[in-house]
């Protein structure tokens, strides 16, 4: 049944996500598109540019719209989509609730331990490995080889990075370029 199998696709993803929403991008990229075969590399991408451009987690979003799309998909009623959006939300979210909750208990005990720093210090360059294999997914042949993305992205980088513009500035700006552009 596709409920089960949402469920255990995004706890499994939810459990094995360190590093946010951009993260989990590239895993849930390759449960959904690629082993499970629920919805194309363009419904993917079009999912995450939604779920970028609403508000809240960009990896919550997208598995709530993903459990959306693939029970549509398969033909369910409206109502059985909503549910298995709300069973992939719930799912993606369920292992971090948990870990935050063991944390915030045991916080005080070990944040000072040798052991708890060198562990937070070598995840960091697994999360930035994960943050730009979500950035290589979201690269298609439509945007890749297309004049406008890049000059997006270099206007995007310079404004954030030498002119400190506020990201929510360079988002909307990008927004309405993309659209007078597309």
């Amino acid at each position: 049944m596709i409920f089960l199998e949402l469920f255990w696709t995004f706890l499994l993803i939810g459990i094995f996500t360190f590093g946010g929403g951009y993260a989990m991008l590239s895993l849930i990229q390759s449960e959904v598109v690629t082993e499970h075969a629920w919805i194309t590399a363009e419904q993917f991408t079009d999912i995450v540019a939604i779920s970028q451009a609403t508000p809240g987690p960009v990896g919550i979003n997208t598995a709530t719209y993903v459990g959306y799309t693939v029970t549509h998909n398969l033909g369910y009623s409206e109502w059985a989509c909503v549910g298995g959006s709300a069973l992939a939300t719930f799912a993606v979210v369920l292992p971090s609730f948990i870990l935050v909750l063991i944390i915030c208990r045991l916080y005080e005990r070990v944040k000072k331990s040798d052991l708890f720093r060198s562990l937070m210090k070598e995840i960091r360059p697994v999360v930035i490995g994960m943050i730009a294999a979500a950035a290589g997914i979201l690269i298609t042949p439509q945007n890749f080889f297309h004049w406008s993305s890049w000059l997006l992205l270099a206007g995007a980088f310079i404004s954030c990075k030498f002119f400190k513009v506020n990201p929510i500035w360079v988002i909307i700006a990008g927004g309405l370029i993309g659209l007078a552009i597309y």
